[in-house]
């Protein structure tokens, strides 16, 4: 059985993992100092869940949006990054700026997370550079239940991100090209909305 994502109460928090009661079960699960900052102990939370299968246990790794987890998975796809690292950077970095990082080649952006050398955020960058961002588990993020946490900027600000590079690619413009263009559009205009994004983006690409 995988766990994807799990409502309930918060029963109790510690420095790294959360315990959620669902319907009287108790789940604990792994967490960063992210979610651990958007939840508190009684109130209702929803949170969207990696199931890590191991000889030794099953782990649970919760986040406040499916973006967030499938970053998660999408950073250990890269070779010496493991759920730690992985976690230490979604804690540093929210969804749109590892994006950006990753778009424009800066991985000096990613070494703010803990136990992230250089040779390590280069790696990133090049292993992930030209890639499409990572979707959720049903070829979209579900913002209607992220809306079940008290506070998640991520969904609402990369998501218009995602969208404007897709229109780029549609377009004929490469992924790379696309996700630089964006990035740096991002700079200049609100990325809240995905027209005047793309509209940005092409005079980017246009220079």
């Amino acid at each position: 059985m995988i766990i994807g994502r799990l409502t309930g109460t918060i029963a109790a928090m510690g420095l790294d993992h959360v315990l959620i009661d669902v319907n009287g079960v108790g789940y604990v699960c792994q967490a960063g100092t992210r979610l651990l900052a958007r939840v508190h102990a009684g109130e209702q939370a929803v949170l969207h869940v990696e199931t890590k299968v191991s000889e030794a246990a099953i782990t649970l790794y919760a986040f406040g949006t499916d973006e967030e987890r499938a970053w998660f998975v999408r950073l250990q796809d890269v070779h010496g990054v493991a759920g730690k690292a992985a976690m230490a950077i979604l804690d540093a970095l929210t969804p749109a700026e590892i994006m950006d990082a990753i778009a424009l080649g800066d991985a000096r952006v990613l070494e703010r997370a803990k136990g992230v050398g250089k040779k390590l955020a280069e790696r990133i960058v090049l292993d992930l550079s030209g890639k499409a961002p990572p979707m959720g588990r049903f070829g979209r993020f579900d913002a209607a239940s992220a809306a079940g946490m008290a506070s998640a900027p991520a969904a609402a600000t990369t998501g218009p991100r995602s969208e404007a590079i897709s229109a780029l690619v549609n377009l004929g413009y490469s992924q790379g090209d696309a996700a630089r263009a964006v990035a740096a559009a991002a700079s200049t205009v609100p990325d809240t909305d995905v027209g005047p994004l793309v509209k940005a983006a092409l005079k980017e690409l246009s220079r």
